[in-house]
């Protein structure tokens, strides 16, 4: 209670559920600097993965995040829920066994030589997880918000097959539950296709990302345009037949969105995203990121920004889009996984402000 003015003011402090992302974390081994593998001698260390990083971003954003996952009873597996627990994530309902954490080896690209990734992730915990082994019941007695992506059910069909059991209790729950389709090519090895997987888990999801790949592999959609370049940009105009497409497609998602990233070279890339609730589309502006650090995770940023901001921002799904499109164009400019920016720095950039001064 507080008095201001001779009047008595009541301030409920109200408790922000939180928000749930389920998928594997691994181990990143990468060549220092812009080294080649067969140059290498040495490897950085770092601990990332698609949904480990959208928690990630939220903790930074000050939302109250929980990362499930499988991780093997090993130190290794411990270092890995270290990580999580620094960044302030929680990891209470981590399940343990399996036995290994994967591994994915990076060789980062730079002007023209793209990126590369080699995945070690056979026998994983999160490869080896199925149907039963989690309480999702008791891990959502406290959420708001369910993000998984199609990474996970590539994975195997104990996966899928646990990500659809999340799915389904989430929607029995009333938790809001969105997805990055994330199509991997290298990691759908078990037997089944995508569109033999995804269509289950996705007509549960309240809010699609995805780019034009992810809609193609998965689903066999394309846009209406061939050409949706316009010189070094995207054009964001181009994909609305696929949102739209999507939409059609799984009717309980009330937004779909695109991210728009323009491939000048390997270092310097245009980035900008659209999203699409059903009546209008909305346009993020378009950045120019001409010295790329990191571009790993650059999806998840976004993903983490949307979700920040719709939670944040009510109706104003303009200002949700410019949030997300602004954290993940930050993002570019952290080595690492995971970005580790916050609010203000990201409505910094919203304003306008690129200037990258010293903040003294």
């Amino acid at each position: 209670m507080y008095r201001f003015n001779g009047f008595l003011i009541i301030r409920i402090l109200m408790v922000m559920k939180k928000v749930v992302t389920f998928g594997e974390i691994m181990l990143r081994l990468s060549p220092p600097g812009w080294k080649r593998f067969s140059q290498a001698s040495q490897f950085d260390i770092i601990y990332g993965g698609g949904e480990s990083n959208v928690a990630v971003s939220l903790a930074n954003f000050g939302i109250p995040t929980e990362f499930v996952s499988r991780i093997p009873d090993n130190d290794i597996g411990e270092c890995a829920i270290m990580e999580m627990r620094k960044r302030r994530v929680g990891t209470q309902h981590i399940v343990r066994g399996g036995e290994r954490l994967g591994i994915y080896f990076l060789e980062t690209g730079a002007v023209s030589r793209g990126s590369k990734v080699v995945y070690d992730r056979a026998h994983s915990g999160m490869a080896t997880i199925g149907k039963g082994m989690i309480d999702w019941e008791r891990v959502f007695a406290d959420a708001q918000w369910f993000h998984w992506t199609g990474i996970t059910p590539a994975l195997s069909q104990g996966a899928a097959d646990a990500c659809l059991e999340a799915i389904q209790v989430a929607n029995r729950m009333g938790i809001t539950v969105s997805t990055d389709l994330n199509y991997r090519k290298k990691l759908w090895k078990y037997g089944k296709a995508p569109g033999e997987i995804m269509p289950a888990l996705v007509a549960g999801c309240d809010v699609i990302l995805g780019n034009e790949e992810d809609a193609e592999k998965h689903f066999g959609l394309h846009p209406d345009q061939v050409d949706v370049t316009q010189g070094d940009s995207v054009a964001g105009k181009a994909y609305l037949s696929v949102l739209q497409q999507l939409m059609a497609q799984f009717p309980r998602a009330k937004k779909v969105i695109t991210t728009l990233r323009g491939s000048i070279s390997a270092s310097h890339n245009s980035w900008s995203g659209v999203l699409y609730d059903g009546t209008t589309l909305y346009e993020a502006p378009t950045y120019q990121i001409t010295h790329i650090v990191d571009r790993v995770g650059g999806g998840d940023s976004f993903m983490a920004g949307l979700i920040y901001g719709l939670l944040t921002y009510e109706d104003d799904l303009q200002k949700a889009l410019d949030f997300a499109t602004a954290a993940s164009c930050l993002k570019h400019t952290i080595y690492g996984d995971a970005n580790q920016v916050v609010v203000s720095e990201v409505e910094k950039l919203m304003d306008g402000d690129a200037s990258g001064r010293v903040s003294r």
